[in-house]
């Protein structure tokens, strides 16, 4: 068992057989598409990100600087962070090769990666804790439910956030959406699944809950939070 701190992009960017490792993400682009999945990971068929998917890379991008200082007790403003962001943004269209229609749409698409980092570290609350870690890509060996042997591929995942709980850890997904409101838990299975199979495989201390957090792109935005308990041995099978 094993883990490593592979950067995001390196992990959307390997370019190894469709054997070498799974994903949550391969396997749900399987089950949406297999003609996409295909086209991507056997022909090797590159697409940049949307202008909406470079939003929510950017919101990602603007936590991590958060929550990487919180993990050496420093607490950033949200004008650093905001900063930091617009400093990087023409590197960061440059380099994932994302194409705006227009001046005005790529403008508006800066302001509302700006303004859901702004609300989300507004409401944050004071005595959140430090994170044990952030944007950690994590590895373990998928194992059979029943013999308990390996299946000679592994699973890998970029995990977002993990805080501290009472009792034990909290696992927290971060999402840019469209729409707000309740979650059916059954359309995040595979994610939070994979999450708490890497987290039990990599990690001594106890899963607590799983947490997805919702930054909304509506007008005025807003965050949502929805809480998951621990997986049961029947979420692996």
């Amino acid at each position: 068992m094993s883990t490593s701190s592979l950067a995001r992009a390196e992990l959307e960017g390997r370019t190894g057989g469709i054997w070498d490792y799974v994903s949550a993400s391969r396997l749900n682009l399987w089950l949406k598409c297999p003609l996409a999945f295909r086209l991507r990971y056997v022909d090797g068929i590159w697409t940049p990100p949307s202008p909406s998917q470079f939003v929510g890379r950017t919101v990602h991008r603007g936590l991590e600087i958060y929550y990487r200082h919180r993990q050496q007790n420093v607490r950033l403003l949200a004008a650093e962070i905001t900063e930091r962001l617009l400093a990087q943004w023409e590197e960061a269209v440059a380099c994932e090769g994302v194409q705006f229609p227009t001046s005005a749409e790529e403008s508006a698409a800066r302001q509302q990666s700006l303004d859901l980092v702004r609300v989300y570290l507004a409401q944050l609350p004071a005595g959140e804790p430090r994170p044990l870690a952030i944007e950690t890509t994590l590895k373990a060996p998928l194992l059979d439910s029943v013999s308990g042997q390996s299946l000679g591929i592994p699973l890998v995942r970029v995990i977002d956030l993990v805080l501290p709980g009472a009792d034990g850890a909290i696992i927290t997904d971060f999402k840019t959406t469209a729409r707000g409101g309740e979650l059916l838990e059954i359309s995040h299975e595979l994610q939070l699944s994979c999450y708490s199979y890497l987290h039990r495989q990599t990690s001594p201390l106890p899963e607590e809950a799983l947490e997805i957090r919702s930054l909304v792109k509506t007008k005025i935005p807003r965050v949502e939070s929805h809480r998951y308990g621990a997986r049961s041995a029947a979420h692996y099978l």
